[in-house]
């Protein structure tokens, strides 16, 4: 990557620039064998990809430093910055590290002791893949829909219900399972649980496949019993922990779709100073430097919002929704536009299957959908606007 002046920015410490630079050094040597069967054994390769992740240390950012991490609460610059990095050389590798922490995100935020000495170090270890079981058949973006329920029996909670779209469905060892509990109507009604993959009654009924391949699933809980215990915080504090959860992940979907939009611009600049169109490179022609100003300007712009919400929450502000939904909606809609134009510039080459920006076409689109599509992002920032106005009784 030629340009690593964003490193330099005030959100930064030493320890970031290192963690960029060993990191980057590290992915260019370990993910091609990593990543040898992906088109082959997809299961296989994200499994091999996070049992990777844990020896380089990586998955050490990850989990608190109680269990082993590398800091005493979790580092959202750190996470923005391996997501960015890993983006940028294999969207899959950027998957299956993302997935360890948001799966394990609610046990490291709210979990009992026992809850976090079960799973954390195996979550870091590479030993238990994790997944994090929110959206159903009908409850997408509107969490508060849920269905799924989680009804009281003696000394255990009854799971009936069906989940889908999951990351990792299939192959997580243990799920971040948000179900009704009914303390409340709406989304005050919602609970979490730690639910193992080998619990009775629960099964995955089917496997989707997307333009951009990795393990996603449906779920199916059929009287599903799992122990009070499993219950991560108290009832009724799903909801609050799941945003909570995608209070410290939301902006590091913006820095993979930051990472994406970088290797797509260096790509471009590659392809438009060797390629010869009229006796000159393309990159002489002014339609094209336009373009490459708009990819430049992107990066930059969403690259700022992207580490502006991560040094924020890292500032130790309770919450940044309002900034990591910024953040998340400007990075994945202006990637697609980066991505879009980098298609262009590779003209015929660029729509051939297995050229790197027609994959990278592929990778980004999901990422204006997933925890929290643009629309949705652009209802939460104007509530919020709306909010802070009317507090400040203008």
């Amino acid at each position: 990557m030629p340009d690593k002046s964003f490193l330099d920015w005030p959100f930064f410490e030493d320890h970031h620039r290192r963690l960029a630079a060993d990191l980057d050094a590290w992915a260019a040597a370990e993910l091609p064998a990593l990543l040898a069967n992906e088109h082959e054994d997809l299961d296989g390769t994200c499994r091999k990809l996070v049992q990777g992740l844990s020896a380089g240390g990586w998955l050490d950012y990850v989990v608190p430093a109680s269990h082993g991490g590398k800091f005493d609460r979790l580092d959202v610059r750190s996470l923005c910055l391996i997501r960015e990095t890993l983006a940028r050389h294999a969207g899959l590798a950027d998957f299956s590290f993302v997935m360890q922490g948001l799966g394990s995100g609610p046990v490291t935020l709210a979990g009992t002791a026992e809850q976090q000495d079960a799973w954390l170090p195996k979550v870091r270890a590479g030993q238990a893949v994790s997944a994090f079981a929110l959206s159903e058949p009908e409850a997408g973006s509107d969490v508060a829909a849920l269905a799924t329920t989680a009804v009281e029996d003696g000394d255990h909670y009854v799971l009936n219900g069906t989940k889908t779209w999951i990351s990792n469905g299939g192959i997580a060892d243990v799920y971040t399972v948000v179900a009704r509990t009914g303390e409340a109507p709406g989304a005050k009604g919602l609970s979490a649980f730690v639910v193992p993959a080998d619990t009775p009654g629960f099964a995955v009924t089917d496997r989707i496949e997307v333009i951009a391949p990795h393990p996603l699933g449906t779920l199916t809980f059929t009287d599903c019993r799992i122990p009070k215990t499993a219950m991560i915080g108290g009832p009724g504090q799903g909801f609050k922990l799941s945003m909570m959860n995608l209070d410290v992940f939301r902006s590091t979907v913006g820095a993979a779709a930051l990472g994406f939009a970088r290797k797509a611009l260096d790509l471009s600049l590659e392809r438009a100073g060797t390629r010869q169109l009229f006796g000159a490179p393309m990159g002489d022609l002014q339609l094209v430097q336009g373009k490459l100003a708009d990819m430049a300007l992107r990066v930059d712009a969403s690259a700022l919002l992207v580490y502006r919400a991560a040094w924020t929450k890292d500032q130790g502000a309770p919450r940044v929704t309002r900034e990591a939904s910024i953040a998340k909606l400007y990075a994945t809609d202006e990637a697609q536009q980066v991505i879009d134009d980098a298609v262009q510039i590779f003209g015929g080459h660029g729509v051939v299957s297995g050229n790197p920006v027609e994959t990278l076409y592929r990778e980004i689109r999901a990422l204006r959908i997933y925890e929290g599509a643009s629309e949705v992002q652009k209802v939460v920032i104007a509530r919020q606007a709306l909010a802070d106005y009317a507090a400040a009784g203008i």
